[in-house]
C-alpha cells in the first residue's frame, strides 16, 4: 500500500527548493494541504491531495536532470545578497526550478548537476555511495612528491581529516585529484595547508559521466542512461606512485563516457 510522499520531497519535486528548505517552509506555516495548515514535516501526501505554498497551488514537475559546465565567477545559488552572477542566469526559465547537487565555489569550474529528482541528489551526495568526483587542479608552484603522498594519506583541518582518494600527476603543477567526499572547498583547503595556492580547479567527471566537449557556460539534458552513469564509478585503477617522474608515466587508458556537448545546450 502506498503511504504517499513525504511533504518535503513532494515540495522539492515541485521546484520549491531543497528538502531542507521545504522542511523550513512547513515549520514556518507556509504550507497547507487540502485547505488545512501543515506544520509537520513528516506529513505525507498523495496524488489526490491539494497542496498550496503561500496560497499558490503547486504540483510535481517531470523529473529532469541536466548538467552545466560552470564558468569561473558564478556562484551556486538562486539568490545572492551580494548580487553576484549565479549559475541560474545560464538556464532558461523552464529549468530554473531545478536544484544543484552539491556545489562548486565561485572560482571553480566544470561539471555541475541540477535536478528536481531528490532521490538522485541524495544518492550522489551520500557518503555510503562513494561517488567519485574528478578534478583537474593547477597549483601556483610544483607539488612535491612528498606532498602528493600527504594528500593521499590525509591532512587534519578544521573540518577533520581530509584526503584524496586518488591522484595522478599530469605535470609538475597539474594534478588529477579524485574525491568521494564533498567537504567545502576541500581541495583548496588541503593544498593551502601545504603552502600552495590553487590557480585553476576544473571538475571533469562525476561517477562515470565526463564533461566531454560541453562548452563553458553551456548545459545539456541527460538521458536516463546518462543519468545512471552519475552513480557508477569507472573500474578501479592502481594508486598513483608520486615518486615516478611525470614525463615517463604513460597516460592511463580508461573507457570514458563524455557528455555529448551541443545537444540541447542553451535556450
Amino acid at each position: 500500500m502506498d503511504d504517499g510522499t513525504r511533504i518535503n520531497k513532494y515540495l522539492a519535486s515541485c521546484g520549491i527548493g531543497s528538502r531542507r528548505a521545504c522542511d523550513a517552509l512547513v515549520q514556518e506555516g507556509h504550507v497547507e494541504i487540502n485547505g488545512q495548515p501543515c506544520l509537520n514535516p513528516a506529513t505525507r501526501v498523495g496524488p489526490e491531495d491539494h497542496v498550496k505554498v503561500d496560497g499558490r497551488r503547486v504540483a510535481p514537475k517531470q523529473e529532469t536532470v541536466v548538467v552545466l559546465n560552470k564558468p569561473r565567477g558564478l556562484v551556486c545559488t538562486k539568490a545572492d545578497e551580494l548580487r553576484r552572477g549565479n549559475i541560474f542566469d545560464l538556464l532558461p526559465d523552464s529549468l530554473r526550478h531545478l536544484q544543484h547537487v552539491g556545489r562548486l565555489d565561485r572560482e571553480s569550474e566544470g561539471l555541475l548537476v541540477l535536478t528536481n529528482d531528490g532521490d538522485l541528489g541524495h544518492a550522489m551526495l551520500h557518503p555510503s555511495k562513494k561517488v567519485e568526483k574528478e578534478y583537474l587542479v593547477t597549483s601556483n608552484q610544483p607539488v612535491t612528491d612528498d606532498h602528493v603522498r600527504t594528500l593521499l594519506s590525509g591532512i587534519y583541518t578544521d573540518d577533520g581529516k581530509l584526503r584524496a582518494d586518488r591522484i595522478e600527476r599530469l605535470s609538475p603543477r597539474r594534478l588529477s585529484i579524485v574525491l568521494t567526499t564533498g567537504h567545502k572547498r576541500q581541495i583548496r583547503v588541503m593544498l593551502e595547508k601545504l603552502g600552495y595556492r590553487v590557480q585553476r580547479l576544473l571538475r571533469v567527471r562525476i561517477g562515470s559521466l565526463e564533461l566531454g566537449n560541453l562548452g563553458t557556460g553551456k548545459w545539456a539534458r541527460l538521458s536516463p542512461a546518462e543519468t545512471e552513469l552519475l552513480l557508477k564509478n569507472p573500474p578501479e585503477r592502481k594508486s598513483t606512485r608520486p615518486a615516478r617522474p611525470a614525463k615517463n608515466r604513460p597516460q592511463p587508458q580508461r573507457k570514458r563516457t563524455p557528455i555529448r556537448g551541443g545537444r540541447k545546450r542553451t535556450r
